[in-house]
């Protein structure tokens, strides 16, 4: 009968069967490398992990048998699912459990059985890993005890595919707070409108590789008395930790660019302050790109001369309205990394409809679509800009980078002469 082969807690049992979402899940190479060990082992035609459902058993894994589920009521699984010790029975044909078993007494005749209960760790049989033979056997305890080690690693596979779901729900769950999150603290990271400045027209852009995490790339732009000082940087790592470099590096240039300094000047200063953390932690470094754009004192419109440093950033793409492409900049040292860097400004002369693009290398892997550092790809995208305005530049630099996956944030300001 079938209330004979019922647990006592057959509601509980259930709800830990429903718990795993196993039943009716796809074939798993996993079950299948468990139940060819099994049989392999014992030398028997059949070996299967079972599951015992409400009204029927169902095989995760079926070695030597076509059928994916049988009725519960003749299952023997259903029977070895009532204790929690191996259930073996040697001779079906004379074994007074199973003598009107269908199974055993039908076409399919089968003779041997040993079953070990997959056991959940709060104590509810879900099925078996069990091995059938159509004759009979004896079977040794040591035999048994090794089909209870691998019904212990079925079990281990469940746990460890349930864990996997709720790691995956989780995530699911929290990654809208924590981009959120990273989204507001990046956005603290960054200035949040760029000002006005006379003669010059402005546009910036930052885009994050992930929004789940805080990027280390940053840009401002610091009004002075003729001009301003622009500048973009990529700090180390990524996370709260880039995050609290990048607003320490951000902030101190900014208070450097309204004390006047030269962009050499303030990227040495820079360096100091960085090289002087490292004492209390980790090393702290950065690579930056800085320009200070002056008009000569009481003109509004006309040239304007551009200074340029760099620390380890790529360097800086005039787009002359005229349609010639410069790079501008030399190569010096990241800040933060050793004391004594030296660090030289660069002059040129920037005239109505010129570009300056400052960049990230973010923005150079992104529309390369390598890491290998060649701006050539770049350049094919600034060329045919010759003349139009710094938000026309930004927005083709944003279409060029193309959509996500990106390795790399990317960041990048946009500074035209009026």
């Amino acid at each position: 009968m079938v209330a004979e082969l019922t647990p006592t807690d057959e509601p509980g049992r259930l709800a830990a069967l429903r718990r795993y979402d196993i039943l009716d899940s796809p074939p798993d190479g996993a079950f299948d490398r468990i139940t060819a060990v099994a049989a392999r082992l014992f030398g028997a035609p059949i070996a299967i992990v079972s599951l015992v459902d409400t009204d029927r058993i169902w095989f995760k894994s079926h070695h030597g048998i076509d059928a994916e589920q049988v009725d519960r009521e003749p299952g023997l699984c259903a029977s070895a699912i009532l204790q929690d010790d191996p259930w073996v029975v040697t001779d079906a044909s004379t074994d007074p459990r199973t003598l009107a078993n269908p199974l055993v007494a039908g076409s399919l005749g089968l003779r041997f059985y040993a079953g070990v209960p997959l056991r959940t760790h709060d104590g509810f049989n879900l099925g078996t890993l069990c091995v059938i033979d159509h004759a009979p056997r004896q079977v040794s305890p040591s035999e048994v005890a090794i089909l209870g080690d691998l019904a212990s690693v079925v079990m281990d596979e469940i746990e460890l595919r349930l864990s996997a779901r709720h790691s995956i729900a989780l995530e699911s769950a929290l990654r809208p707070s924590a981009e959120e999150t990273a989204r507001v603290l990046q956005e603290g990271l960054l200035p949040s409108e760029l000002p006005e400045v006379a003669g010059l027209a402005i546009a910036a852009r930052y885009h994050v590789a992930d929004d789940g995490e805080v990027g280390g790339d940053f840009y401002d732009v610091v009004p002075t008395e003729n001009g301003c000082v622009a500048f973009v940087g990529d700090a180390c790592g990524k996370g709260i930790g880039a995050a609290t470099l990048t607003g320490r590096a951000r902030w101190a240039l900014r208070t450097l660019a309204l004390a006047g300094d030269t962009p050499a000047h303030m990227l040495d200063r820079l360096n100091c302050v960085l090289v002087g953390d490292e004492t209390r932690g980790p090393r702290r470094y950065c690579t930056v790109a800085l320009a200070s754009l002056q008009r000569h004192p009481g003109e509004t419109g006309g040239e304007v001369v551009a200074r340029l440093a760099l620390a380890g950033q790529p360097a800086p793409l005039v787009v002359r309205a005229a349609g010639v492409l410069e790079s501008v900049g030399r190569s010096s040292p990241i800040v933060g990394w050793r004391a004594g860097a030296c660090y030289d400004d660069v002059e040129l002369t920037l005239r109505p409809g010129d570009v300056l693009v400052l960049y990230t290398d973010g923005l150079v892997e992104a529309i390369a679509g390598h890491g290998s550092g060649d701006d050539a790809p770049l350049r094919a995208v600034l060329r045919p800009l010759a003349g139009e305005p710094p938000e026309v530049v930004a927005a083709r630099l944003d279409a060029a980078l193309g959509v996500r996956p990106w390795s790399d944030d990317a960041a990048y300001l946009v500074v035209g002469v009026r």
